[in-house]
């Protein structure tokens, strides 16, 4: 397990992928009811944007650095620049939180969040980051064991983000198999998969694949900062999200146009549809 995610942190796959963490903590938080954060791999928790990792590659610097000083964001994102506004006070862009981070400071006090963390290093530090908060609580097991492991919840009420490294070939496969164990051990859950866009020929197949997970309801969500079969590398960056809440489609069709010209590097643009419709 050589992957740290620190090389890539606020990276623009990682803009789209809190952002919309934050829109669906929101739109969730509409009700009293309480509800349980999941997160198969979560990383550190938070990121320091000046350190080796992070300075070595830059990546932030076409991410979250393009949207740190604008005034003129749409209100959707409104959640996410706070919280990374709050991590800088002193008004130096440096520190970056993961999704875990985002999640404990957006969740209220009947929420919980159920984190896990494999990586042998990162794991403990995951942990350290989060001790002094009772809400949290931070497993260390295998990612690709935690729909079966902590489903369903009891708080009737769940969001699942599943964001591996894609450091195995099959890590595709393996996301689409976790969310059809969530939906079947907990059919409401709002499960969410981040994943890479390299080739948009690759993902022929896991589309496939999503559409028979057995969610009710099932939405493509992309961001390219190059053209889709660019050679570039990393392309863009999708999130499948089963069951979303209401709400979120109406708000992505005013973000996503904004992001793709804002974080464009050398063409951008974005694709959302119903792979599943309900």
């Amino acid at each position: 397990m050589n992957y740290r995610h620190a090389f890539h942190a606020g990276n623009h796959a990682d803009v789209l992928k809190h952002i919309v963490l934050t829109r669906l903590i929101a739109l969730m938080s509409r009700k009293e009811q309480p509800f349980a954060y999941i997160d198969t791999h979560a990383g550190l928790g938070l990121y320091d944007l000046q350190g080796d990792q992070a300075s070595r590659t830059g990546e932030y610097l076409e991410g979250v650095a393009r949207l740190w000083n604008r005034d003129d964001l749409p209100a959707m994102a409104d959640d996410y620049l706070r919280i990374i506004k709050r991590l800088n006070a002193d008004g130096e862009l440096r520190y970056y939180p993961g999704s875990p981070e985002l999640a404990r400071r957006l969740m209220r006090q009947q929420d919980r969040a159920l984190l896990n963390e494999k990586h042998p290093e990162d794991g403990p530090l995951l942990k350290e980051n989060m001790k002094k908060d009772p809400r949290v609580t931070v497993h260390l097991g295998e990612g690709w064991h935690v729909p079966r492991a902590l489903l369903p919840v009891q708080e009737k009420r769940a969001i699942m983000l599943i964001d591996p490294p894609f450091e195995q070939a099959d890590e595709l496969k393996r996301c689409t198999t976790a969310m059809k164990e969530a939906i079947g051990r907990m059919r409401q859950t709002v499960a969410a998969i981040w994943y890479p866009i390299k080739d948009q020929r690759s993902l022929t197949r896991y589309y496939q694949d999503l559409t028979s997970t057995g969610a009710p309801k099932l939405l493509r969500v992309e961001l390219y900062v190059h053209h889709q079969d660019s050679p570039q590398g990393l392309n863009g960056s999708g999130l499948a999200i089963a069951n979303p809440p209401w709400g979120l489609e109406d708000e992505l069709k005013e973000l996503l146009p904004w992001l793709a010209k804002e974080l464009a590097q050398t063409a951008g643009s974005y694709r959302m549809d119903w792979l599943i419709a309900e």
